[in-house]
């Protein structure tokens, strides 16, 4: 049977966008990706979005139409269970919520961490430094022996991940590497993430230059 085709709508600078984009670069999976203007968003899309957010899937039904998906982690969950090439959740159910668990820990991880790049004074910064830190080292008591969060397997709690220490690649190492100081096995995890081809390819070659203008344009600190 022939695969849906699978239209991934998107925003070259998400971070949500680019977990879905690596499980399926990570399944081989053909897709197309289209690129919405959010601060300008299209009527076409606000009828996909129920948020008005990125990313959506578009998947092509064989009787026709279109079945549309939003939410990264529904998508990314989606895309593992009706893909070849393997699973990317551990096939022992205990493992497998817990890997749930540490998706879910993400969002707030994520929130710390956007805060921080974002601050736009020391006192905000110093805030939110510290929670992300904190965060970290709670990550860096559950990882195990690597490179990835459950050993040599890279898995869908791998995908969601990636895209948040992408951005502490990308600005200043001065700032960024005490973040990380004292937590081995997150910098190592960090640094393996950063190697996989899928990740490195969710995301367009200007992508680092769209992120540090991203972030002079909303007056981050860090951009100064």
């Amino acid at each position: 049977m022939t695969d849906p085709k699978l239209t991934l709508i998107s925003h070259p600078l998400c971070p949500f966008v680019q977990r879905a984009a690596i499980i399926l670069l990570e399944r081989n999976v053909p897709f197309e990706r289209v690129d919405v203007d959010l601060s300008a968003k299209p009527d076409w899309f606000l009828d996909l979005s129920p948020t008005g957010k990125v990313p959506v899937l578009k998947v092509q039904q064989p009787e026709g139409g279109d079945a549309i998906l939003f939410e990264s982690v529904a998508i990314c969950e989606y895309l593992n269970e009706t893909q070849a090439n393997g699973l990317l959740h551990p096939g022992d159910a205990v493992t497998r919520a817990r890997h749930r668990a540490w998706i879910d820990y993400a969002t707030q991880t994520f929130a710390e961490a956007w805060q921080f790049l974002h601050a736009k004074d020391d006192v905000v910064a110093d805030a939110k430094r510290t929670a992300f830190r904190d965060r970290l080292s709670t990550i860096e008591a559950a990882l195990v022996d690597g490179p990835y969060f459950n050993g040599a397997d890279f898995s869908l709690v791998d995908a969601v991940y990636a895209p948040l220490f992408r951005y502490f690649g990308i600005i200043d190492p001065l700032i960024a590497d005490p973040i990380f100081a004292g937590l081995p096995r997150v910098t190592t995890w960090r640094a393996a993430l950063a190697e996989r081809p899928s990740v490195r390819d969710a995301v367009i070659d200007t992508y680092p230059d769209l992120f540090r203008d991203h972030l002079r344009q909303h007056g981050a600190m860090i951009a100064a």
